[in-house]
């Protein structure tokens, strides 16, 4: 990546013709849940840097990416600060960023502006000041409903802070209200999972995000399984409750847009994420933030005070990238739309791969209609091998 972090013309050519968003990556956590392995420190492990000193360095790379951009950006269509955990910041440290973004790029009149938050760490003051800086959109991490589940996951909050939480975001006058819940964690019942999905209907939330835990490599959740503390979750249970989440979800009047998500209308959607799913032009500020302009994905350093450090010498922070190919973006494509309930244009397709839709099809696996595919309930239990079955 070149110092100044200078991108390949022919990718700043592709700006105009996409939407384009800015994701915000807060890497600060009071604790470090046991399942989770995103970056993401506690105090202990950031040897005295303060969520100011972070502030300074993702204003600058604010400034850098409009550097780099140039004029041609189009105005930020959508916002998402995530973690970490990003209200452990003051809300006016996240209001500031949000102006940074303002000022830099422009918002459209409609933009989506999102934070992830953790429901033990707001307030309802907290919340209505986000409120008024701009924010939109709250995506709410309550996981579970039932005690021994978050114990497990190592939560901090009780059962019934999320539905506060979201109640409080209401008031607060945010337009969409998401819930994020986790199913499969060792030790869950069905009927745990039951009364998660029944906390649903008891939230003021027009979103759901629900996701199969994944037991992932040197995590604290890893090593109590292989230590036979807990037992590993189990594939047809998991098929099991996600099959529930759609059954509870659709009576709820909610619909599945993407596979692990659920929206009560298409306004509701997050558009955020659906530009990531359709190959939109995105930079990630802060540490270990991911970016995608133009055919070029570039990551950034993943230590605070690493990434600070480059930031304050004026350098970019990426620390590598990578060019990719037509071939590559057109695999990308089928693997990312064939999750989505709009399905997959068929001309994506080469016609070696169109000649398996047939056999995707009557497997009851996925249907076509429009000249698009897209999977069934089945299919989306399967996706990963249906993918792979396509694919050249």
């Amino acid at each position: 990546m070149p110092l100044d972090g200078t991108l390949p013309g022919s990718a700043l050519a592709e700006l105009p013709e996409r939407s384009f968003s800015v994701y915000l990556h807060v890497p600060f956590c009071r604790s470090r849940c046991g399942y989770c392995d995103f970056n993401t420190y506690t105090a202990s492990e950031l040897r005295g840097m303060s969520t100011g000193d972070y502030l300074t360095a993702a204003l600058r790379e604010i400034d850098l990416a409009a550097r780099v951009l140039g004029g041609g950006t189009p105005e930020v269509d959508t916002v998402f600060v995530g973690g970490g955990t990003p209200t452990m910041l003051p809300a006016g440290e996240l209001s500031r960023l949000l102006d940074a973004v303002r000022e830099r790029f422009g918002l459209v009149r409609d933009a989506e502006i999102t934070t992830e938050a953790n429901p033990e760490t707001v307030t309802p003051e907290y919340l209505r000041r986000l409120r008024e800086a701009g924010f939109t959109r709250i995506s709410l991490g309550m996981q579970s409903a039932v005690p021994h589940v978050l114990e497990v996951l190592e939560r901090a909050h009780t059962p019934g802070r999320g539905i506060d939480a979201a109640r409080w975001a209401r008031q607060a006058g945010f337009e969409h209200v998401s819930l994020d819940l986790i199913f499969g964690t060792p030790g869950e019942s069905r009927t745990d999972w039951e009364k998660s999905l029944e906390a649903v209907a008891a939230a003021p939330v027009d979103h759901v995000s629900a996701y199969s835990l994944i037991v992932e490599q040197g995590t604290r959740l890893a090593m109590r399984v292989r230590r036979g503390e807990v037992p590993m979750p189990d594939d047809d249970e998991l098929a099991e409750k996600y099959l529930m989440t759609e059954q509870h979800l659709t009576a709820l009047g909610f619909s599945n847009y993407e596979t692990s998500n659920w929206a009560r209308g298409q306004a509701a959607r997050c558009r955020h994420n659906l530009a990531y799913w359709r190959g939109g032009n995105w930079w990630g500020i802060g540490p270990g933030a991911h970016s995608h302009i133009g055919g070029v994905r570039f990551w950034n350093r993943k230590h605070p005070r690493s990434y600070a450090a480059v930031l304050a010498d004026g350098h970019t922070p990426a620390q590598g990238r990578e060019v990719l190919s037509l071939e590559d973006r057109r695999v990308e494509r089928v693997m990312l739309e064939l999750r989505l309930a709009e399905g997959l244009p068929l001309g994506v397709l080469t016609e070696t791969e169109s000649a398996r839709v047939e056999g995707i099809v009557a497997e009851g696996l996925g249907v076509v209609s429009e000249g698009r595919l897209s999977l069934t309930l089945r299919g989306r239990l399967l996706a990963d091998g249906v993918v792979l079955r396509l694919l050249d």
